[in-house]
């Protein structure tokens, strides 16, 4: 084939010309996926070590997701909850139990899952704590990320995404990550939640000292806070357990999850708490029209299926430990700091030899793709269905483009 044959070209011209330019993404035109690995337009292979932003955990067209999918899809597809659908309550049984709390509330994205957890805490503030009208606070961490709504990038530190959208809202309190006596300082009596990732991936993979979240978890209870767990990129076997914050043996009041809730297929997301905290919701106060669909909800029963095995929280445990391992052993050739759990790493290039964005172009072009973030840093998060060898491949990648 040569070049004037080839078919990325047209592909991305095609795309800066008619979509808004809202991401910056690589030059590679994807047609076809199977499990780690996926090819473009023109017939190049590449080892996905992004994995959608953990929405693809599973990897793509996993074939237990995709026969739910097609089960689904030639019987019934959208309901809206003006009525009960016969997929419902599997899924909705199956997540709570798996979280370990009473009731779910699905929804579709996961900013949509964190507009609904400060909802709640609001109103569970006002109704339950007696905080007075209007004036819940929300505590939050700098760095953070949960999505991009209005409200959302209201507390956000990062200027790409918070310039030029005001006014923004007012209610939350940002305070330093991993920082104890900052949140002790912070909290107050309107205080309602402190809403937290448990790992930041956008900020760079940042996982706190071991024992702040056991801190949070005490802060929280003595002032009767919610505490709130953002597990939308770090939940559902992303970091060797079912959630992230189990690595510091913490339950939080609710959980915020999506992403690989939708096994790659369709958006999924979801909170899960306990009757006494998502029980404050009467009808007509909260809902969406596709949140809760019977499509969603098949394939969402099966993502709970896989992960109630434990199959692939312990892939991720293992091949994770291998994953680190070999970053590790690059620090000084290259590469300053190696950071996270399980199949998910942040790795500092030394700015001196090259940006983020650099990396993973670099990457791209010997069939790895990642993702940077701010400055020097690059994010690895393969699919759990990885291979041993495909983990080794990209890992020499990395090494072959920083000598």
């Amino acid at each position: 084939m040569t070049d004037l044959d080839l078919r990325t070209p047209a592909a991305l011209a095609a795309a800066e010309r008619w979509t808004a330019h809202n991401y910056h993404p690589l030059p590679v035109v994807i047609a076809d996926a199977e499990g780690a690995w996926v090819t473009d337009v023109d017939g190049r292979r590449y080892l996905d070590f992004l994995a959608g932003y953990s929405a693809l955990n599973f990897g793509h067209r996993h074939p237990g997701l995709i026969a739910a999918a097609h089960a689904q899809l030639d019987r019934l597809t959208l309901t809206s909850r003006a009525f009960v659908h016969d997929q419902f309550a599997d899924f909705c049984q199956g997540l709570a139990e798996l979280c370990g709390k009473d009731l779910v509330l699905p929804m579709n994205t996961g900013a949509e899952a964190v507009e609904t957890g400060i909802k709640v805490a609001r109103k569970w503030g006002y109704q339950v704590k007696g905080v007075p009208d209007g004036q819940a606070e929300i505590i939050v961490a700098a760095d953070n990320f949960h999505g991009r709504t209005t409200t959302i990038i209201s507390f956000s530190t990062d200027p790409d995404a918070r310039d030029d959208f005001g006014p923004y809202t007012p209610g939350f309190k940002i305070i330093p990550y991993g920082d104890l006596a900052a949140l002790a300082d912070a909290i107050t009596p309107n205080t309602v939640a402190v809403l937290l990732e448990p790992i930041q991936g956008e900020a760079g993979v940042l996982v706190p000292v071991e024992g702040y979240f056991a801190g949070v978890r005490e802060l929280c209870d003595d002032a009767n806070v919610l505490f709130i767990a953002d597990e939308i990129q770090s939940g559902l076997g992303r970091t060797g357990k079912t959630f992230a914050i189990e690595h510091e043996g913490v339950v939080p009041d609710m959980y915020l999850l999506g992403k690989a809730l939708g096994g790659g297929i369709v958006p999924v997301s979801a909170v899960a708490a306990n009757r006494d905290v998502l029980g404050v919701l009467k009808p007509g106060e909260h809902g969406s029209t596709f949140g809760g669909n019977p499509l969603a909800c098949a394939v969402g029963a099966e993502v709970v299926r896989l992960l109630a095995t434990g199959e692939f929280q312990e892939r991720s445990a293992r091949l994770g430990a291998r994953l680190h391992d070999s970053l590790t052993a690059l620090i000084g050739q290259g590469v300053l700091a190696v950071r996270g759990r399980g199949l998910w790493a942040g790795v500092d290039i030394d700015p001196a030899l090259m940006t983020g964005r650099e990396a993973v172009e670099r990457l791209a072009a010997r069939g790895v793709l990642a993702k940077d973030t701010h400055g020097s840093t690059i994010r690895l998060a393969p699919p759990l269905v990885v291979t041993e060898e495909d983990l080794d491949h990209a890992v020499a990648q990395l090494a072959a483009i920083l000598r």
